[in-house]
């Protein structure tokens, strides 16, 4: 890697809550008022467009940690109130307007254009091969208002880690409720307990966790083994090992900048968000 692996993850946590504020309360009511009955029509709604009208296995290979048929519960049904066309539009909207909301006086200062003109050289730098979501983000038109701008090159950017990390979980014959699981622990969680696999049928997720204890990866008591941690630890390595091209494009003193400048704007979206 050009950059030090510290630094691109450090950009990973960095870009993350500016991404994500896609998912908070703004946008959610900008897609409820299109039609849509619930936050996860939204979400696959807003998320999946880029990809254009596919069917559900699509998105659902494409998002890689959804159980199965949670996708299909919102894909295609969302298409009969919007198109990816109009969710596209509607998504970069109300995410900018979710971030200018979150970052205050933040997304008028004189610095901000700087730190979305860095990360948008950065995330449409990237090679888009075996990078579905991240190649239908590259696809859209970039927008010129600096705090929207900002939020797309954040959104290129974790879309870009993202596909790289699945390709890391597949290197690994790790499945995506699989990938819950092991992020879950962890986190010192329990698998039962972590919001993103907690609704599943006990039985299910018992089976997920009994073919990771299987595997030598998960104990008796439910929680890690030393090749559990090791595995998770490689995933995490490959993974922004594969996010690193994305930077390649910045010299070392243009990455420091713009870590230095993003770390206010994240800080500030995640006290917003507490």
């Amino acid at each position: 890697m050009q950059h030090a692996r510290a630094k691109v993850h450090r950009m990973f946590e960095l870009v993350e809550p500016i991404a994500t504020v896609t998912f908070s309360e703004v946008p959610n009511e900008a897609f409820l008022a299109l039609g849509m009955r619930n936050y996860w029509d939204g979400y696959f709604a807003g998320r999946a467009a880029p990809l254009g009208l596919v069917p559900a296995g699509v998105v659902h290979a494409v998002f890689y940690n959804f159980a199965d048929g949670e996708v299909a519960r919102h894909i295609p049904w969302v298409w009969g109130k919007t198109t990816p066309q109009e969710a596209i539009a509607v998504r970069e909207r109300s995410s900018a307007a979710a971030l200018r909301q979150m970052i205050g006086e933040l997304a008028d200062s004189p610095g901000l254009v700087r730190v979305a003109d860095l990360a948008t050289r950065a995330a449409v730098s990237a090679p888009t091969e075996g990078r579905v979501l991240y190649a239908g983000l590259r696809a859209l038109d970039v927008p010129e208002e600096p705090v929207a701008r900002l939020w797309h090159a954040a959104t290129l950017l974790r879309e870009h880690r993202g596909d790289g990390h699945n390709a890391a979980l597949v290197a690994h014959g790790i499945g995506g409720t699989e990938a819950h699981v092991l992020l879950a622990l962890s986190l010192g969680m329990r698998a039962e307990e972590f919001g993103r696999v907690h609704h599943l049928p006990k039985a299910q997720l018992a089976a997920v966790v009994d073919g990771l204890r299987g595997r030598g990866l998960v104990n008796a008591a439910g929680g890690f083994t030393d090749a559990g941690r090791e595995t998770r630890e490689r995933i995490e390595a490959l993974t922004d090992e594969l996010a690193a091209p994305a930077y390649d494009v910045l010299s070392a003193d243009e990455l420091d900048e713009l870590i230095a400048s993003l770390e206010p704007i994240a800080a500030a979206v995640k006290a917003a968000d507490d």
